[in-house]
């Protein structure tokens, strides 16, 4: 059937030299001038003689900018240079190809110098936020593969367990408010436990100078379950949630607990689940060259109906099962169903992949591939602090920020002597950005530490 009317044709010219792209970028620029980030860029970053030295404040603020449009490469942060981008971001952003330059000139060192530029944007963003001191946190820890296409990028010349190319950094992330506390950027074969137990002390060190000052919980899987990891968690006063490797002494201790320990709990749409604990010596036997010491633990394990063929079957029994240990005082089938909300990292590093640009590990130095890793950290940070701080709402993705707030298309003028930005006038989100704007304007930090 013919159409009943002709669509007229469109024509299309680029001339207008006031209209910007992403006018919403406004918004957590304005937070981050609250939180200092330039200046702490600027203060804490040294590349020396580098090629990239110059304007690092700038030049990071730019790439934030950048993740926080929906760029997942360093060229794309060109879309930041029109004329009136620099009223809204507040400094005027470097050539894409400056932008390379300058994350090439990073060296492991500079990781470091992030690291506490991490550390001091966490500590002002909790005091802003008035984080209480005596809360709870619980922190869930985790690995994810960056897989990259090629085999000369460094760290990711070997294929690792999964059989790609890539890299497998660490999370520490914050359940209850879905900050990613620390980040380190590892190998692509690297062992899931290496390095597992230095990371968190680190961060454990880190929210400690950030004012948490109450109950920390430590959640993870089983590529966490280590002697280290747990000495660690002992030595920062914090508690531990981490599933238990069923090795083959476990298996055994499982198989012969009575069924009366077994409590029946309405888990999911499985005819029978039930959680049974014990008293159980991790790490007993351990081959660990050095010294090393036992610990003594509760083990919790939950049953269910097995699906066919599930690699965590016991041979023999009718029913499939997880075990973790933890330290922690109370009901076992509360803590079993809490151990189980550890999966909600995967929302988070999800978003980092997806929403942001942690898909795309850009260069092919590993320094330089770690610095990305911080900023789109940062990046992911700025999102649920200009949640918490600015909008008042539960937690939505940058995702949905960026579709909402930062992608509002909008014209600065000049007009009675003032600079303006006019946006659309019937923009749907139009009230919540007005209501975040003035609650980020009222915020006020002492810079002093």
């Amino acid at each position: 059937m013919a159409s009943s009317h002709t669509s007229q044709p469109l024509s299309v010219v680029f001339d207008d030299r006031r209209v910007v792209a992403d006018a919403g970028l406004l918004l957590p620029a304005l937070l981050a001038d609250r939180l200092g980030l330039g200046r702490l860029f600027d203060e804490h970053v040294d590349l020396g003689r580098r090629a990239g030295r110059a304007h690092v404040g700038t030049k990071a603020m730019t790439l934030l900018a950048s993740l926080l449009a929906g760029g997942d490469c360093i060229e794309e942060a060109g879309s930041l240079r029109l004329a009136g981008m620099s009223e809204v971001l507040g400094h005027r952003a470097p050539a894409p190809s400056t932008l390379g330059t300058f994350l090439r000139s990073f060296q492991l060192a500079n990781i470091a110098q992030l690291e506490q530029v991490a550390q001091q944007a966490l500590e002002r963003a909790w005091r802003l936020r008035g984080q209480p001191a005596g809360g709870r946190l619980t922190i869930d820890l985790d690995s994810t593969i960056c897989e990259t296409y090629g085999v000369k990028k460094q760290g990711a010349q070997k294929v690792n367990y999964a059989k790609v190319h890539g890299y497998q950094p660490f999370l520490a992330v914050a359940a209850e408010s879905n900050e990613v506390l620390n980040c380190r950027l590892r190998g692509g074969n690297a062992g899931s436990a290496r390095g597992a137990a230095h990371f968190l002390g680190q961060t454990l060190r880190r929210v400690r100078r950030a004012g948490a000052g109450g109950e920390i919980v430590v959640r993870a899987d089983s590529g966490f379950y280590a002697e280290q990891v747990i000495h660690a968690c002992q030595r920062h006063d914090a508690r531990f949630s981490i599933t238990a490797r069923l090795h083959a002494n476990l298996s055994k201790l499982i198989h012969e607990l009575p069924e009366e320990a077994w409590i029946p709990i309405a888990w999911s749409e499985a005819a029978q689940a039930a959680v049974a604990e014990t008293s159980y010596l991790a790490f007993a036997n351990s081959h660990r060259p050095g010294p090393h010491q036992a610990v003594v633990t509760r083990l919790i394990v939950r049953r269910v109906q097995p699906r066919s063929g599930h690699q965590l079957e016991l041979p023999g029994l009718d029913y499939r099962y997880q075990a973790f240990i933890t330290d922690r005082q109370g009901d076992p089938v509360y803590l079993e169903a809490e151990h189980r909300q550890h999966a909600v990292i995967e929302n988070t590093i999800r978003q980092l992949k997806y929403d942001l640009g942690l898909n795309h590990l850009p260069s092919g130095r590993f320094a330089a591939n770690a610095a990305w890793l911080h900023l789109n950290v940062l990046a992911h940070n700025l999102c649920r602090w200009l949640v918490q701080l600015g909008l008042g709402t539960p937690a939505v993705t940058a995702k949905t920020l960026r579709r909402q707030l930062f992608s509002v298309p909008g014209r600065v003028v000049r007009s009675g002597r003032r600079r303006w930005l006019r946006l659309p006038r019937r923009w749907p989100w139009a009230a919540a950005f007005g209501a975040t704007l003035a609650r980020l304007q009222t915020l006020s930090l002492p810079l002093t530490n």
